[in-house]
């Protein structure tokens, strides 16, 4: 059984499906794999490494997607309209898994249905204890939140840390993250290893806790309509408008004394909730910095620009799409590894094809089409989307 493993043609993506490590796991399971040539330049990884571990290289796209049964990608596959047109090139029934944004147009399922793939969203994935060693969400956002921090001390014109000196002291900085889900708890943490003071917000009650014991200061909404802020799977919920306007409040009097804004908030399936209005921006200090890790789905900042840093009211607005890119190394071996993790009890061990178990939770969570169908329930319904 043959996986193939193509290069990433986006212009901001670096990172890269496999590892060698993770190659040579599934060789030693007795797959053939191929990985096109170049795949792992924007990580660091030529095709001398994965040769090592037991790849094929293939020469172009067209050898690379060639008789796969499994194809292994970061982001989805481009189509005819964006360029060279991927999906073209695998045969029908393949397996398809990657981070497929399966909400962020209502024709991407319709496409793939039409191709015939079996596709599987990994940022679909059920957040339960089986499936966390397969979590790209959680594996990618970790590492997001740790370089929002570093982006925004690059773009800062000040020292993170208390410093006391002969010349005198210097005040540390101090930082606001909104949203402590796993990038904000480890924007968190970074900001606080770097030495600034730090206050985050949320809608979920339920992560004081964890905010508190990074030794930041939670802020929060007193309001009702808090306590069910939270779906079943940990994602926060998009609140009432009530509730909104309240929030809007206190964030925007917070940011007044805050240099630095690192927001993540994210509602899944929907655009990134608005937290940071250009009026906001207005009344921060001059020099400040907002990294918005949700530009890609709208932004949480008003004003802030996709894959551009923008200077606007005397603020530096950092919008980069693709923040665990910027660290493609460690984002392409985490990532790897979760796709292994993913892969393994799909294929029988004894005969080494695959064997998936369409009952399973984790199948059923992340399968989007099959059989030329649209069959995940949240897409089936474009109106949903």
């Amino acid at each position: 059984m043959k996986i193939a493993v193509p290069k990433e043609l986006r212009d901001s993506e670096t990172r890269v499906a496999m590892s060698p490590d993770m190659i040579k796991r599934l060789v030693g399971m007795g797959l053939e794999v191929m990985v096109e040539t170049g795949a792992g330049a924007r990580a660091m990884l030529p095709d001398s490494q994965y040769q090592m571990a037991g790849a094929a290289i293939g020469t172009d796209a067209n050898e690379t997607y060639s008789d796969a049964d499994i194809v292994l990608k970061v982001r989805r596959p481009m189509s005819a309209d964006e360029g060279l047109d991927e999906l073209a090139m695998i045969k029908r029934d393949t397996v398809l898994i990657g981070l497929l944004e399966p909400f962020s147009d209502k024709n991407i399922a319709a496409t793939f249905a039409k191709a015939g793939v079996i596709a599987f969203a990994m940022e679909l994935l059920p957040r339960i204890s089986r499936a966390q060693t397969m979590d790209v969400i959680s594996s990618q956002s970790n590492l997001a939140g740790y370089r929002a921090v570093i982006e925004a001390a690059a773009a800062f014109g000040k020292a993170f840390p208390m410093m006391m000196t002969a010349a005198g002291t210097i005040a540390p900085a101090k930082v606001l993250v909104l949203g402590a889900g796993v990038a904000g708890l480890q924007a968190i943490a970074t900001a606080r290893r770097l030495g600034a003071v730090v206050s985050a917000f949320d809608v979920r009650p339920a992560v004081k806790e964890q905010v508190e014991s990074l030794g930041a200061k939670f802020i929060e909404v007193a309001n009702t309509e808090s306590g069910d802020a939270e779906t079943l799977g940990g994602y926060a919920k998009e609140m009432g408008q009530e509730y909104k306007r309240q929030q809007s409040k206190l964030i925007g009097e917070t940011l007044k004394n805050q240099n630095i804004a690192i927001s993540t908030a994210l509602i899944q399936g929907k655009s990134a909730p608005q937290l940071i209005t250009e009026e906001m921006v207005k009344d921060m200090r001059q020099g400040s910095v907002i990294v918005d890790l949700a530009v890609e789905s709208g932004g949480n900042c008003s004003i802030s620009v996709c894959d551009q840093v923008a200077v606007k009211h005397g603020v530096t607005i950092i919008g980069f799409s693709n923040m665990p890119g910027r660290a493609p190394i460690d984002a392409s071996a985490l990532y790897a590894r979760n796709l292994v993790n993913f892969v393994t009890p799909m294929i029988d061990a004894e005969t080494r094809n695959l064997a998936i178990d369409w009952s399973d939770e984790i199948v059923k969570g992340t399968i989007i089409t099959r059989d030329g169908e649209i069959v995940h329930p949240a897409l089936i319904d474009k109106e949903d989307l």
